[in-house]
């Protein structure tokens, strides 16, 4: 325990799921805080639940794929925290499609929400990390970045969108302490792999070695390895948690 003792925390998508997990496994290793999601409500009580931990937790909420809410948000757990030492970019949204029936503005919406909106977190969060000369920058990312997937089309595309940028970010701020990482996880237990096709997932379930879908448990000790000293030799990796969906 503890080996986040008195970091400054960010979590985005934070009020459920991966980031819920996530932010709660920080608050239990000593981290102050801050969950961002779209629903006020939800991150509001993961505040609560962090705070019933005994640690620091404040909430926002903000769509951060926007630019003015997302910078908006991250200001605010800025001031709240007094800093930010690691960035969890976590938001995103899910649906399967096939490509030959998916609008653009399907397309445009998961490439903003699963992508786009790493790009403005990380931005918003970076200057003082580079000017403190340590951070850590984790997006969640997937397996289907790595093999991608029937009707999955746009999520795989933004997921490997998310790799490509935490690879040549790393080599941006390596000069300044700064480590970029990314966690793949494979089929997880949550609120957007419930609204899939039944179809779809027993298909997945199938395929994977473990033969069934994971929880958010088994995620949340990536990011705290990530964001704690032991995982400072990390940087541009994309660590895989996904039942052996993918090994590599």
């Amino acid at each position: 325990m503890d080996r986040l003792k008195g970091k400054a925390c960010v979590v985005t998508g934070g009020g459920r799921g991966i980031g819920r997990a996530i932010a709660l496994a920080f608050a239990r290793e000593g981290a102050m805080v801050a969950v961002i999601d779209r629903d006020a409500d939800v991150a509001d009580r993961v505040a609560g639940e962090i705070a019933a931990l005994g640690a620091k937790g404040v909430a926002f909420a903000a769509d951060m794929s926007e630019e003015a809410p997302a910078t908006e948000a991250v200001r605010g757990a800025e001031r709240a925290l007094g800093r930010i030492d690691v960035m969890v970019n976590n938001a995103g949204i899910g649906g399967a499609v096939p490509v030959v029936d998916m609008p653009v503005a399907v397309w445009d919406r998961m490439i903003a929400v699963n992508l786009r909106s790493v790009f403005l977190g990380t931005r918003i969060a970076l200057p003082g990390m580079i000017e403190r000369r340590w951070g850590r920058i984790i997006s969640t990312s997937s397996q289907l970045a790595h093999k991608g997937a029937i009707d999955l089309a746009h999520y795989a595309a933004a997921k490997a969108g998310v790799l490509g940028f935490t690879r040549s970010l790393a080599y941006e701020v390596a000069p300044y302490n700064v480590t970029v990482n990314a966690i793949c996880p494979g089929p997880i237990e949550t609120d957007l792999a419930a609204a899939l096709p039944e179809e779809w997932k027993a298909r997945k379930r199938a395929e994977l070695p473990l033969g069934r879908f994971g929880t958010v448990d088994e995620i949340a000790p990536t990011a705290v390895l990530l964001a704690s000293d032991e995982g400072s030799y990390y940087t541009g990796a994309s660590l895989n948690p996904n039942g052996g969906d993918v090994m590599i």
